[in-house]
């Protein structure tokens, strides 16, 4: 009797790709119970220091009918969930918010520009802030990170949103603050 026969099959009951099929099957059962996944960010993230850092961000055209309600939930409530890239990524604590002149450009009669206050009323209600926010984040060489995973940069778009607000602003500056 041949070990293996004409059409693969050792001792002519079991095939070779039925055996070779079924020790994959019993080395992946094995690795999953005997050697279950490490953590890979685990340590990663345990290991990392993360620094307090100020960001600023700008907020144009925040259209609000009284600004003192917001510049109060700020004050009462002082940390934030904040959104990057459609992300949530963690608490911020609000350090300071102030509006912004609107200005608008008016010409001189000598021929220069002055930026003064906009006279139309509407624009009483179309506020641009300056919100300084607290954080603590990783500083790596490609950036700030927040919350292990969520870069933020200037330009970024970010978004935060309280019990009583939910808007849009872009960053301005980050700076590293001393512990």
């Amino acid at each position: 009797m041949k070990i293996i026969d004409s059409k693969g099959r050792l001792f002519g009951k079991l095939s070779l790709l039925d055996l070779a099929a079924a020790c994959v099957i019993l080395l992946v059962v094995v690795g999953v119970f005997f050697f279950p996944g490490t953590p890979l960010t685990g340590n990663l993230i345990a290991q990392t220091k993360q620094k307090p850092i100020e960001v600023q961000v700008l907020v144009r055209g925040l259209s609000i009918a009284n600004y003192d309600v917001l510049a109060q939930a700020f004050k009462n409530e002082k940390q934030a969930d904040i959104v990057i890239r459609n992300q949530p990524a963690g608490k911020v604590t609000i350090l300071e918010s102030k509006i912004l002149p609107r200005t608008t450009v008016v010409p001189q009669p000598d021929g220069t520009v002055k930026a003064l206050n906009d006279p139309r009323p509407e624009i009483t209600m179309v506020r641009d802030l300056l919100i300084t926010l607290g954080s603590k984040a990783e500083i790596t060489n490609t950036g700030y990170v927040l919350s292990g995973s969520k870069k933020i940069k200037i330009g970024s778009s970010i978004q935060l949103q309280g019990n009583i607000y939910d808007f849009s602003g872009t960053v301005i500056a980050i700076a590293a603050q001393e512990s």
